[in-house]
C-alpha cells in the first residue's frame, strides 16, 4: 500500500470529515487494511475565495506547496487537498512536488459521467464558481451545467462560511432551498462542489447529490490500496 499525504484545515470540519469517509469508505476488516495517512493541518492558510475574487489578496500557494514538500519528505506517494477552491493554484502546487497531485474536480466529473449525469448544478463558493474550474471540466465531459444566481449563491455563501465554517448549525430548509433552485433549472444532479456542503451530506442528502469530497476519497483509497510498494 501507498501513503496518503493530506493538506489538510482549509478548513478543519471538511478535514476531520474527509478522514472520516476514507475511513468508512476503505474495504477493511482488520486496523491493519487502512491507508497510512499524513495529514498536515494548516489552517492558518489564505482563504482560498479570496484570492480567486482578488489577487491582491495574500496567495495560499507558498503556504499549501510548503505543507505539500512536507508531506512528500515524511513519505507521502500520493498528495490530496480536501478543498475544491484550491484547485485554482493546482498547477503551482504540482509543480513544487514529485509526486502526483489528486485532482478533486476531475474525480468528481469522473463521478458524474459514471453516473450517467445529463445537467449539473454548481454548488460551491464563489471563488470556485468564477474560476470556472467546474464548468471547464464538465464542458470537457460533455455534461451540460448550470450556475445559481446572485441571491442563490449568497445563500450558498453564508451557509459555508457562516454556518460550517463557524461552527454553527446548518439551516437545512435553506440549503435545500438552495439545492431545489437547481432542479427546477432542468438539472439533474447538484455536485456539492466545496467540502464545507460535503459536511452537510453527511447522510442526510439523496443519490441526485454528488459529493466532491467522497469522489476524492474514493479516489485515494482505489490509487492507494491498489498500490504495491
Amino acid at each position: 500500500m501507498k501513503t496518503l499525504g493530506i493538506i489538510g484545515g482549509l478548513g478543519p470540519m471538511a478535514s476531520a470529515y474527509f478522514l472520516e469517509q476514507i475511513t468508512r469508505l476503505t474495504d477493511a476488516e482488520t486496523d491493519q487494511q487502512h491507508l497510512d495517512i499524513i495529514m498536515f493541518s494548516r489552517p492558518n492558510v489564505p482563504d482560498r475565495t479570496a484570492y480567486v475574487l482578488d489577487n491582491t489578496k495574500p496567495s495560499p500557494a507558498p503556504f499549501m506547496i510548503d505543507t505539500a514538500q512536507t508531506l512528500e519528505s515524511l513519505g507521502a506517494d500520493y498528495i490530496c487537498a480536501p478543498c475544491v477552491t484550491s484547485h485554482y493554484i493546482f498547477g503551482e502546487i504540482q509543480s513544487a512536488v514529485n509526486v502526483p497531485l489528486i485532482n478533486m474536480i476531475d474525480e468528481t466529473v469522473a463521478a458524474l459521467k459514471e453516473k450517467g449525469c445529463r445537467k449539473a448544478g454548481i454548488m460551491a463558493t464563489t471563488g470556485t464558481i468564477r474560476s470556472g474550474l467546474f464548468q471547464a471540466a464538465l464542458k470537457k465531459a460533455g455534461i451540460d451545467f448550470t450556475v445559481p444566481g446572485e441571491e442563490r449563491q449568497s445563500v450558498i455563501m453564508d451557509i459555508i462560511y457562516n454556518e460550517v465554517k463557524a461552527g454553527n448549525p446548518v439551516d437545512m430548509e435553506r440549503f435545500f432551498g438552495a439545492a431545489d433552485g437547481f432542479f427546477s433549472d432542468g438539472c439533474d444532479c447538484v455536485i456539492l462542489g466545496c467540502t464545507e456542503l460535503s459536511v452537510i451530506n453527511n447522510g442526510q442528502l439523496d443519490e441526485r447529490f454528488i459529493d466532491a469530497l467522497t469522489a476524492l476519497a474514493e479516489k485515494c483509497i482505489k490509487l492507494c490500496k491498489d498500490s504495491v510498494n
